[in-house]
């Protein structure tokens, strides 16, 4: 009987534990969204979404419109867009992102069309960054989004990691949404943490 309840004891506080660090992690995901940083950097990047044959998304549209405000507020004299494509697509998210800017006004574009996934993405624009010199980097995504993408941003190396999301797009539209990637973006993040690099090898985070 000793035993048996030491067992009972033992799992009780493995599920406590479970349920402090993902009601943790949760928190954090729903604080670091409320954030806003305009600090002035060298490059705003811009995550990759989906895009149909150069036509951004609606989540990569929201994304691409609140890089062009930072833009326009001086935030950073660069944008840089980020994002691979897929197998037979014309065009890379990277290259459809820039084009919509340049379209509306943006002249400094650099797209970096590599990268399968938010952690491949962001090794690419660390890349970039470091030949160009440039340390600093505002990183514009989903409010949800944006510390595992922050902290995978810091990972790769970017020196200083500062980050605006968009308040627009489908991940912000209703109270059940906003659970639904809060929740999303918690598991994410744990695995991320528990397993690294190779948590990111599926398709590209959104």
């Amino acid at each position: 009987m000793l035993v048996l309840r030491w067992v009972r004891r033992a799992v009780l506080a493995l599920v406590l534990l479970a349920v402090l660090v993902v009601g943790g992690t949760a928190t954090g995901v729903w604080w670091t969204a409320r954030g806003d940083d305009r600090t002035p950097t060298d490059a705003i990047v811009v995550l990759g979404a989906s895009q149909f044959d150069g036509r951004p998304s609606s989540v990569l549209e929201a994304r691409l419109e609140h890089a062009r405000t930072l833009y326009q507020q001086d935030v950073a004299p660069v944008v840089v867009t980020a994002g691979g494509g897929r197998p037979g697509d014309r065009f890379t998210e990277a290259e459809a992102g820039a084009r919509y800017l340049e379209q509306r006004g943006v002249p400094d574009v650099v797209a970096v069309g590599e990268g399968s996934n938010t952690l491949e993405s962001l090794e690419a624009v660390q890349r970039l960054l470091a030949e160009r010199g440039w340390s600093s980097a505002t990183i514009v995504t989903d409010p949800w989004h944006t510390l595992r993408s922050t902290q995978m941003a810091e990972d790769v190396g970017i020196a200083e990691v500062r980050a605006s999301p968009t308040r627009r797009g489908p991940s912000v539209r209703t109270r059940g949404t906003q659970l639904r990637y809060i929740v999303r973006e918690t598991g994410a993040l744990l695995y991320y943490e528990v397993l690294g690099r190779s948590a990111e090898s599926g398709p590209q985070a959104v």
